[in-house]
């Protein structure tokens, strides 16, 4: 009996043994299965939203340059204070320009006023000219009247000759008006095509009211100032620097990514961006473009030659190639700043293949 026991419960054990060979062996393939395929899920989803946590915000950045020179006398602002299109920047001292306009608004009104001078002139030798051409006729016509009573003896012939005589002095009269209307006409266009002489004057009075105006330098957009190293008393120089604005109304992402993944990034595709600054906030973008050229040492031009490195490197690396994101979630409690990291993951199908042409031998 005892003996049987003992070859039941070998039996048993044989058994269990082989249940459990089977059994583990049926997990470890399961795992391989398992571990294939979310190596494949995996591989799949790594290529088709591409990652990268090589990103940094950005934005435009303005430098604020005067349009004149001169010493600033007003500053109403500090460094990354934050402003509005409109604002008012910084004042160049505006006295030398506004004396520039006082004097060309006064040769304008001078030149304005020789104008009329000349056109009154013209004015009044024209009415004597016709005054002098109206006398001129009187006399004709009485002339013309007396002549035949002289030969009946009405008139004397002294009267006819007064007639004759006041005929000629109005004709000279005439003649000489004529004359002073073409001697002011003559000066009137001697005074330097005088339409040409006042667009003149009012060129140099608009230029000297541009300059006032430039002297007070407003934000043209809403921005953060950056830079701001000078002070009240300073001089400024036209066209230099004397800070920079942030350009708030656009933000973007630059994100890095390796040249193996651009076939599936495509302008308008979706982003998921995250911050490091706002761990816990997840932003919204749109892809606006990929980058198209990288600079390269090797290979560039010296002196006219190309410039290869002898080497040979046996590990060639995925090169990376700027892919620019327009960031679309603005949120006044969780403001952009320029250069802060990012990682990025690109949403969305990839583009379709562009179907390919086969060339035909004629």
């Amino acid at each position: 009996m005892a003996a049987a026991g003992g070859a039941r419960s070998s039996g048993n054990l044989a058994s269990g043994n082989v249940a459990r060979r089977i059994i583990a062996r049926i997990l470890f393939v399961a795992v391989i299965v398992i571990d294939l395929v979310l190596g494949a899920y995996v591989v799949r989803l790594y290529y088709l939203h591409p990652r990268t946590d090589d990103a940094y915000v950005r934005a435009n950045i303005v430098g604020v340059a005067p349009e004149v020179s001169g010493t600033i006398v007003e500053l109403p602002l500090r460094d990354n204070q934050y402003v509005k299109a409109g604002d008012l920047l910084f004042v160049i001292d505006p006295r030398p320009y506004q004396a520039e306009l006082d004097l060309a608004e006064a040769r304008l009104a001078l030149t304005n006023l020789q104008i009329e001078a000349l056109d009154r002139a013209i004015g009044a030798a024209k009415a004597r000219q016709k005054q002098a051409e109206a006398d001129a006729g009187y006399q004709r016509q009485y002339l013309a009247r007396l002549a035949p009573l002289e030969k009946e003896a009405f008139v004397t012939a002294n009267k006819v000759a007064d007639v004759r005589s006041k005929l000629l002095a109005a004709r000279a009269a005439t003649e000489q008006t004529r004359n002073e209307v073409g001697q002011a006409e003559k000066q009137l266009g001697q005074a330097g095509d005088i339409n040409a002489r006042r667009a003149e004057a009012e060129a140099k009075v608009y230029k000297a009211k541009l300059n006032v105006d430039y002297c007070r330098v407003r934000a043209q957009f809403d921005g953060y100032v950056t830079n701001l190293n000078t002070t009240v008393g300073q001089y400024a120089n036209v066209g230099r620097e004397v800070m920079s604005l942030v350009d708030n109304r656009t933000w973007y992402v630059i994100a890095n990514f390796r040249e193996t993944f651009l076939a599936h990034i495509a302008p308008g595709m979706s982003a998921r961006v995250y911050l490091l600054g706002y761990p816990n906030r997840r932003f919204r973008g749109v892809v606006e473009g990929v980058g198209w050229a990288l600079y390269q040492n090797n290979g560039a031009t010296v002196a006219g030659l190309a410039n290869v490195a002898p080497t040979l490197n046996w590990v060639r690396l995925a090169q990376r190639f700027p892919v620019r994101i327009t960031l679309k979630d603005d949120d006044p409690r969780f403001p952009f700043r320029m250069g802060a990291t990012a990682v990025v993951t690109i949403e969305g199908e990839p583009p379709p293949s562009p179907p390919l042409i086969r060339l035909q031998a004629r």
